[in-house]
Formats: structure tokens, sequence, C-alpha cells
């Protein structure tokens, strides 16, 4: 993909995420973090991303994003946004500004060990499963709570917030409830837990994001609108 053909779609994105923001009073385009998702693209393309002034970059498996780590610039923000391996966990403590897909207390707890050995507090969102769908990761939302408790003691995570995929529904607008539900369920998380850090929505993606930053999103990850269809 030549430069040129991403410089539009980025800024298509930027402009559309701005629109977005602007229907919802009081919200910053500024406070929306972009995340590009960049599974299967090369290197090439992410380092073209990366001349156009993206430093946020999301990838799904640590196999994949482990072979980029050394051919980027040591400033690239990593996102894990895919699913973890509860055996790869200490792979995925390290490299990351941020872990979006915490889906169990047992990964969490060889996070927190491995998190503990490289010396650093992981930053983690917790993954939930809004929708119900069975082939979908994630804590379902009447888990979070209890979830949340028995993590507290984990000193070498740090909890920033929650995160969701929604369906893929042919209106973004049919989207929209799961949205909502993880807006409301951070909420209540925020009145039962309030010495919690619950700054971060993740949600919203190619197909939904301009829906996802109207209830909320703090972080959108999209893949296909700025890099087109996957290689």
């Amino acid at each position: 993909m030549m430069i040129t053909e991403i410089e539009a779609n980025l800024q298509a994105v930027r402009e559309r995420i701005a629109a977005a923001a602007a229907r919802r009073a009081g919200r910053d385009p500024a406070e929306i973090t972009l995340v590009a998702v960049t599974k299967t693209q090369p290197v090439e393309v992410i380092r073209a991303a990366y001349e156009l002034g993206l430093r946020d970059f999301g990838e799904n498996r640590i196999e994949e994003a482990e072979t980029r780590f050394e051919r980027l610039p040591a400033d690239v923000r990593w996102h894990m946004v895919g699913h973890v391996q509860s055996r790869k966990a200490a792979r995925a403590v390290t490299p990351y500004v941020l872990l979006h897909s915490l889906d169990s207390v047992k990964l969490a707890r060889r996070l927190d060990r491995f998190a503990a050995e490289a010396g650093r507090r992981l930053p983690i969102l917790l993954e939930v499963n809004v929708s119900g769908e069975a082939g979908k990761y994630g804590l379902r939302p009447d888990q979070v709570a209890a979830a949340v408790e028995a993590m507290r003691g984990f000193e070498h995570l740090q909890l920033q917030g929650l995160m969701t995929m929604a369906p893929i529904v042919p209106d973004p607008e049919e989207a929209r409830p799961v949205f909502v539900a993880l807006r409301e369920l951070r909420q209540r998380l925020a009145a039962h837990f309030p010495d919690l850090d619950w700054q971060h929505l993740s949600m919203g993606m190619t197909d939904d994001f301009e829906v996802a930053v109207e209830e909320g999103a703090t972080i959108v990850r999209i893949g296909r609108a700025i890099f087109g269809e996957r290689h």
C-alpha cells in the first residue's frame, strides 16, 4: 500500500473520530487514542504509518508482534489487543504499554508474577464479553466485580478500565447497546471500587468506531479503515 493511501485513510479516520466526538457534548477528540491494528500487515506498511505520526499500534498475536519490535523505532507504543494464553503470559509483560485482553483471574495471577520478576507494573484492561457470543473471549458482565475483587491484591498489575468487541452486524447502530452496556458497567464498577482506575473504555473497530466514540470510547482499535484489507 502506498503511503499516500494510508495518509488519506488516516486523515479520514481522524475526521470521523472528531465528528463522532463532537456529537457528544464536551468530548475532545484528543481524549481518544487511535490504536492502529497491524495484524498481518508488512513491517513496511507499519513503518509508513509511523512516518505519518502514528505511535500506538495493536497486535493480536504475540508471535507476530515479536517479529516487529526490533524492526521498528523504539518509541512505538505496542498494545496487545488479542487473546493471551496463560502459557505465554511471560512474553506479554514487558513489550506492551497496555494489555487490552485480560480475561481471567488465572491469567492475571501469572501476569502479576512475571511482571514482578520484570520489575514493572503492567497496565491492563479487563475484557468483557458483553454480547454473550460463544466464540468470543472475555468475562461475562456478571463475573467482572468478583474478578476485580480477586485481582485487587496483584500489586504488579495496573487496572485501567474495560475492553469489549461488539458483534459483527450490518448496521453499526446495532452495536450501540453493547457499548452502552460496557460504559454503564464501568460506572457501576467505579462506584463499587472507587480506589481503582477506570479511565479507559477500549471499544470500537473499523465497522463501528463512530458509535463507540459517541458512547464514550477512550481507545478505538482500527485496522482495515487505515490499512485496507488484511494480507
